[in-house]
């Protein structure tokens, strides 16, 4: 018998329930996957507090790897045994899921597993943004967030192989120690910080040419000030809870809110937005290295990823190592 968690009420994590479960038959154009590793993300806790609602009760978990179990009429993609990963699509917490074969992301031999599982939500948002959102290239000044954390690290090497500049923001010193490790340039410690300030003060009192904000709250206006007029502030998260209402007249530069959900629903762009973020953990730009947890211990998990504790990416493990 096989278990899952299942969110039956929006809240907090006493809210998960670990439940046995069988395995799902496909039906045409779908895949059983048997996971091996599922990612923890932000848009996880936001489901569970209903920021985005799912239907009750649900199954979190938008991203993992594993291995192929069946397959459905009509799907030619990949094969019984094949590995695979995906992303933007609930359902993650189960050890094993049915899944749009569309959405399956054959892996090389050369690429493990478990960094997969908790690669390719953040890859693509990534790549999301620094291509489509803001082309980041050599010449491009870039303030990233929580530049230790899982999405701020992978952006701040990205961008550096891009040939970026990158101002990263850190709650305390061990974490911009961890920021600079991964390649930023310069790191604004502290929550309290004046980041607007010293973003001017980093930049020559120009403001950066384009910010990524997956903090929200009251950050988000600091984030706007510290961006220079007609650069582009992406909102990506709202970890320090709800945006209070903007004058327009801050809106020096573009305020965008971008969703990779909606970016990882269109097949042609996940197709090759997929196989960006494969060349790019090939390349050592997409690294991994993932604080892992049981799926009994998601609640865990989530607490860890809400308290800030953690830095990198979490994964829950279906293989006992």
């Amino acid at each position: 018998m096989d278990q899952q968690v299942e969110l039956i009420a929006t809240g907090d994590v006493g809210n998960f329930r670990l439940t046995d479960c069988v395995p799902r038959a496909p039906g045409a154009g779908e895949i059983r996957l048997r996971h091996e590793g599922a990612g923890v993300n932000f848009i996880d806790i936001y489901h569970r507090v209903g920021l985005y609602p799912l239907p009750l009760p649900a199954i979190l978990g938008v991203e993992g790897a594993g291995v192929v179990e069946a397959v459905g009429a009509d799907v030619g993609n990949v094969r019984v045994g094949d590995r695979v990963a995906y992303a933007g699509i609930p359902g993650a917490y189960a050890a094993t899921r049915l899944l749009p074969a569309w959405r399956a992301v054959q892996l090389p031999d050369d690429i493990d597993t478990r960094v997969a599982a908790v690669s390719f939500l953040r890859g693509m948002t990534a790549h999301m943004l620094l291509t489509r959102i803001y082309p980041v290239a050599g010449g491009t000044t870039l303030l990233v967030h929580a530049a230790a954390g899982g999405l701020g690290a992978m952006l701040t090497r990205w961008a550096k192989h891009l040939g970026a500049t990158v101002i990263g923001t850190a709650s305390s010193p061990e974490k911009a120690a961890i920021a600079r490790a991964q390649g930023a340039d310069r790191v604004i410690i502290g929550r309290d910080a004046d980041v607007a300030a010293e973003a001017g003060r980093l930049t020559d009192g120009k403001g950066v040419d384009f910010a990524v904000d997956g903090i929200g709250g009251a950050m988000l206006r600091k984030t706007l000030a510290s961006t220079r007029r007609f650069g582009v502030v992406a909102s990506v998260g709202q970890a320090a809870g709800p945006i209070p209402p903007v004058a327009v007249d801050e809106l020096r530069p573009m305020l965008v809110h971008p969703s990779v959900m909606a970016y990882a629903a269109d097949p042609a762009a996940y197709g090759v937005t997929a196989q960006a973020v494969i060349a790019a953990i090939r390349e050592g730009i997409v690294q991994s290295a993932a604080s892992g947890y049981s799926l009994a211990q998601a609640a865990q998990a989530h607490s860890d990823l809400e308290s800030g504790k953690t830095t990198g990416s979490l994964v829950l493990d279906f293989v006992q190592h």
